[in-house]
């Protein structure tokens, strides 16, 4: 082993120290993407348990608010999220929101979110299906809209939390329009406190229109995190598998074993 002593010289010491904190750096990252996967997993479990389950009334998945008009109640927990729910009520069509920027099979359209009036004054927001952009417009121009059955409503649908940001809602053409679901933002713009979740449609009675097409469920791609897992593994690995190789060949080096290829010369006189 004395020939491994170069390794307690200061150069050789830095590299090894370099090593090991590049392969940790790797083994947490690696640790990170694990939890991400575990995570995007149960959100998918929790997707699935929902299609399968019967419905349960919407007081029993989300919290109904208790505030003012213009207020939001408690987001769905983390448990809740995706349950499927029953609710009955009326469409409020005076309030229609217009969610742009929304793709599907490649084109790029609208989510429609109408309100859905409870007897207590209350109202939950139901992403009612997504419709394509005007034929001959740009993805900006507003679609129409197909009316929302009046009279009472029973919407069957997957309780869903709100979406982050705090992009602007506008109104354009007795419509508000917004880029993303932020609950908050548009209780602001509506004239009754609303749920702090909003109801995906699966099912209306009476029949939703044909023109709406399904949303489909945000399902993760937890693999992806999985394989991004094996990687830093792997890299971790090759770090430190290098670093031994180059000890290795290093110590060959001071103790004189050099392999040389045999000459053309050589060659030919061993076969001769």
């Amino acid at each position: 082993m004395a020939v491994y002593r170069f390794l307690l010289t200061p150069r050789w010491l830095g590299a090894l120290a370099l090593t090991l904190v590049a392969a940790v750096i790797m083994v947490l990252l690696a640790d990170w993407q694990l939890a991400r996967y575990r995570d995007r997993t149960a959100i998918n479990e929790q997707i699935d348990a929902g299609q399968r389950m019967d419905p349960v009334p919407l007081a029993e998945a989300v919290a109904a608010p208790t505030g003012e008009a213009g207020t939001v109640g408690p987001a769905p927990t983390t448990e809740r999220t995706w349950t499927k729910v029953n609710v009955t009520g009326r469409y409020d069509a005076a309030n229609v929101i217009l969610v742009r920027g929304r793709s599907l099979d490649r084109t790029v359209g609208f989510e429609v979110l109408t309100p859905l009036l409870l007897t207590d004054g209350t109202a939950v927001l139901v992403n009612r299906g997504w419709i394509p952009p005007t034929p001959g417009g740009d993805a900006t121009v507003q679609p129409t809209v197909p009316t929302a059955p009046a009279g009472t409503v029973t919407v069957t649908g997957r309780i869903r939390a709100g979406e982050g940001g705090s992009l602007p809602v506008t109104s354009r053409d007795g419509k508000l329009e917004t880029r993303r679901v932020s609950l908050p933002k548009l209780a602001g713009e509506l004239p009754y406190p609303i749920y702090g979740g909003y109801v995906l449609l699966d099912q209306q009675t009476p029949a939703a229109d044909p023109t709406f097409q399904t949303v489909p469920v945000g399902y993760t791609n937890s693999w992806q995190n999985y394989g991004y897992v094996v990687q830093w593994w792997i890299f971790a690995g090759m770090t430190l598998l290098g670093f031994g190789y180059f000890a290795r060949r290093e110590a060959q080096r001071r103790a004189g074993v050099v392999r040389e290829r045999p000459t053309d010369r050589t060659a030919e006189a061993t076969l001769a």
